[in-house]
């Protein structure tokens, strides 16, 4: 007798959980900041299943998640979510699934909405342990509740060669992100200095990794798939049964995720309300 074998498809169902995990990471988030910096008045409501959140005008977190995904969405709905982006003067973006409804289209067309930006949304079954090339010189740590700083110091020197400017923004990002419920902020050390900084959240079976950089003098050596390893086998050890990621299209990060047995779920565009 043939032994069925459960699968993991990429379906409605499948996206729901993507795209709620997803946003329960932002929305942990928005008040770990709401509490460290209540001057920037950051908050979030959800409206017919869609979490919107307000996180600064720059901030890529001020957006929605799951718009179309989980209830039906008419001029009503969009009313209050663009009702909420208004009265904080921030620019409203949507981002929305491909198993979202259809109609979604024609009505984010018709209120003045138009695509940009793309994203591979990417996950694997932690059903196996990684079969990673890791670099035995190389040692990974969750930080201690007093390394925020630390943390975030390497998640932004990683991310200084990008723009200018980025290095201070994420710094400020990462000390709040070490702080967020749900979040796992982690270390890799070569030597017993800091290199590589990544996260990961985890909610229900749900594990979501986001914000891995490496300092530019250090890249080439294999912190990337020592926190990679390490954060899937933690998850795993957690009840984890799907990890997932987002990466640009074609870009070297989903490449990278690829070659480490990520799989495209599917491809999400954010959606802009132009200015009137």
């Amino acid at each position: 007798m043939i032994k069925m074998i459960d699968m993991i498809f990429s379906d409605r169902n499948l996206s729901q959980k993507l795209e709620r995990t997803e946003a329960r990471a932002n929305a942990s988030f928005i008040e770990a900041r709401a509490e460290i910096s209540p001057e920037a008045n950051a908050e979030w409501i959800e409206v017919a299943g869609v979490y919107a959140m307000f996180d600064g005008i720059e901030s890529p977190l001020t957006q929605t998640f799951g718009l179309g995904v989980f209830d039906e969405i008419t001029d009503k709905e969009l009313d209050e979510l663009e009702a909420f982006f208004k009265r904080h003067n921030a620019p409203i973006f949507h981002e929305v699934s491909p198993l979202a409804d259809a109609s979604l289209i024609e009505l984010l067309n018709n209120r003045g909405y138009q695509p940009c930006e793309l994203t591979s949304v990417l996950y694997q079954e932690l059903e196996n342990k990684p079969n990673l090339l890791i670099n035995p010189n190389i040692k990974t740590r969750i930080i201690e509740p007093d390394e925020a700083e630390l943390w975030a110091r390497t998640s932004a020197d990683g991310w200084a060669t990008e723009a200018e400017g980025l290095a201070d923004f994420m710094f400020n990002f990462g000390k709040i992100s070490a702080q967020t419920k749900g979040g796992f902020p982690y270390l890799a050390e070569l030597n017993s200095q800091p290199i590589s900084a990544g996260m990961l959240f985890i909610y229900d079976e749900i594990a979501m990794l986001a914000g891995a950089s490496t300092v530019p003098e250090a890249r080439g050596q294999g912190a990337q798939n020592a926190l990679l390893n390490a954060r899937l086998q933690f998850a795993a050890e957690k009840g984890c049964k799907i990890a997932i990621m987002g990466a640009l299209p074609g870009s070297i990060s989903q490449r990278n995720a690829e070659k480490n047995n990520f799989r495209i779920a599917y491809t999400r565009t954010k959606w802009r309300l132009a200015k009137g």
